[in-house]
């Protein structure tokens, strides 16, 4: 085998990519996940804020 081919063959750099795209993929993609979690419980806490306004009465005289 030549030399260019063994230098080819013994060069990590490649497997390194690979690593570094797989835990972004994953910390992605548990962003997401979270962001999801989240944004559906803030969702429905304030459907229940805003009804929870609308059957209230608002004065506007001062006793």
């Amino acid at each position: 085998m030549s030399p260019l081919a063994i230098r080819f063959i013994n060069n990590e750099d490649g497997a390194v990519t690979v690593d570094w795209v797989v835990l972004t993929a994953a910390i992605v993609g548990l962003g997401v996940a979270v962001i999801t979690t989240v944004a559906r419980g803030a969702l429905d806490h304030s459907t229940g804020l805003g009804s929870h306004l609308l059957n209230e009465e608002v004065t506007t005289t001062y006793n």
